[in-house]
């Protein structure tokens, strides 16, 4: 069949495979394959390698990067039965390559545009592709990663389920990566639970992954039976005018969910974004020798930047800030190192101290305004819709945990949304 929609993709079922062809409209990409396979079925960002697709993070650099094998990730989806439909646009390198620009741009894909208002409201970054195809309906199921943010605002721009894990969960070998300390991959879907199964698909020990451990699966039946009576979920004060919020919290206390309201302190990780910009020089290399094509021209961060120059126009019409600011950085190992264990420390002594002082189990937040913080605290966060402004634009309620407490999530966010049943397809797309 073909759907003609914001974005105008070919998709065709010959026999047992499904075949999507390239179509550049408004945005979208979805990369030329043809696999076979059964459903369940999902798309990735183009930032995870899949064969035999390119893995091109959005740079003209990497077009014609196809990987020595599947990621991680991806083997394990193919065990569990999962059909790879093709792979969607991003913000250029995670968004984290130049500044100021528009999320959702890439030189390889163009604009992604946002199903709930076409040039009206943004897609969210840096997984633009992998939301914006789920609220089309193009799929069921897509895989985001997320450094700061990059699962958590696609999902609530588009009206989605998505989950930005305890790192560590779920292998990042063989993704395109910005820092080895903060990125993670995690599901993007219309519901709870296909999210929470998809995330089982997805788990799995790795032994090439510094930080991988083995994850517990997702209790499904826990989940739809769990009792909320005794769950207290924090507030800020900040957040309380929200009108949205309010209706969520009505939606939660009617669950049996409580809540607590708290006076936020102000805090401060001033080694963040060194901490991105360190990783990335150091990352990205390592990616590049380990899991690109050997006959990818370019092989760190000065090579791309050297490499964008020769066509600013089509490669880096927003300019290369970012890599530049990489390209210059002089941060040695052992300060590096530090600076990890600060912001860790920073982080998660704030968030604990905050649930302790007011007596409460999970944070509640809006959209992906504390994305920041739940990363450098290496807590996972879940976020689920819940409305419209009254422009029309989506807006999620986002839960936040411990680390490894993802099962509370999927309770608490599964009972949420059956009692407030907030989503709602962007006209023109069920």
């Amino acid at each position: 069949f073909k759907q003609k929609t914001a974005y105008e993709i070919g998709v065709r079922l010959v026999g047992s495979e499904m075949c999507i062809r390239d179509r550049y409209s408004d945005g979208l990409i979805i990369s030329t394959a043809c696999l076979g396979g059964e459903i369940p079925h999902a798309i990735l960002k183009d930032n995870i390698d899949a064969l035999p697709m390119s893995t091109t993070a959005g740079s003209a650099a990497f077009k014609n990067n196809i990987p020595n094998n599947d990621s991680f990730l991806v083997k394990r989806l193919k065990e569990k039965g999962a059909l790879i439909l093709g792979k969607v646009n991003l913000s250029e390198w995670a968004y984290y390559f130049c500044r100021p620009c528009p999320v959702g741009y890439s030189s390889i894909g163009g604009q992604t545009l946002n199903p709930y208002g076409r040039k009206v409201f943004e897609s969210g970054g840096s997984s633009s592709g992998s939301g914006v195809s789920i609220a089309a309906n193009f799929a069921a199921a897509s895989i985001g990663s997320e450094t700061s943010g990059s699962i958590l605002s696609p999902s609530s721009k588009n009206s989605l389920v998505g989950l930005k894990p305890t790192i560590g969960s779920i292998s990042r070998s063989g993704i395109v990566p910005i820092s080895s300390f903060f990125d993670t991959s995690g599901p993007m879907t219309t519901n709870v639970y296909d999210n929470a199964i998809l995330y089982n698909s997805m788990i799995g020990f790795d032994d090439k992954d510094e930080l991988s451990y083995n994850a517990d699966k997702i209790d499904l039946e826990e989940m739809k039976s769990f009792d909320p009576k005794n769950i207290v979920v924090g507030i800020s004060s900040n957040i309380l005018k929200d009108s949205l919020i309010a209706i969520a919290l009505n939606d939660l206390k009617i669950t049996g969910i409580s809540n607590v309201i708290y006076n936020p302190e102000k805090y401060s990780l001033p080694s963040f974004r060194s901490i991105l910009t360190s990783d990335m020089k150091r990352d990205l290399p390592k990616y590049i020798s380990n899991y690109a094509n050997k006959d990818i021209q370019v092989h760190n961060v000065t090579d791309i930047v050297e490499f964008n120059n020769k066509d600013t126009l089509t490669h880096a019409p927003y300019g290369q800030y970012i890599f530049n600011e990489i390209k210059e950085d002089k941060v040695s190992d052992v300060e590096l190192e530090q600076m990890k264990i600060n912001t860790k420390s920073q982080a998660t002594n704030y968030l604990n101290k905050i649930m302790t002082n007011n007596d409460f189990d999970i944070f509640i937040s809006v959209d992906n305004s504390m994305a920041g913080i739940a990363a450098a605290a290496h807590f996972p966060a879940l976020t689920i819709p819940m409305g419209y402004r009254s422009d029309g634009q989506p807006s999620n309620i986002t839960f936040i945990a411990k680390s490894k407490n993802e099962q509370l999530l999927y309770n608490i966010a599964y009972k949420y949304e059956n009692q407030s049943k907030r989503r709602v397809a962007p006209k023109k797309y069920n």
